[in-house]
């Protein structure tokens, strides 16, 4: 599934295993605090051009809502998204 890399830069507090930031546990923008109830998905997208490497998240949240989440591994940012 490849996804649009626009979205909007948000904090992430995750679990951090032996990979570092390794999976969302609660979501931090637009002044709300959301609880990750279930991963539902999650996969890694590479290009090999830049040497870039993203790793997704589909969650569900406290809020209700679905949200599709990236962590960009080069820059060590977490992101929101919409699919592309």
């Amino acid at each position: 599934m490849r996804m649009e890399r626009s979205g909007e830069r948000i904090e992430v507090i995750a679990y951090s295993g032996h990979r570092g930031e390794e999976s969302p546990r609660r979501l931090l923008f637009s002044g709300e605090k959301i609880e990750v109830i279930k991963v539902m998905k999650q996969w890694i997208e590479e290009r090999s051009g830049d040497r870039s490497r993203k790793r997704f998240y589909q969650v569900k949240g406290s809020d209700g809502a679905i949200h599709i989440l990236y962590y960009d591994e080069k820059i060590m940012e977490w992101f929101r998204t919409v699919k592309g």
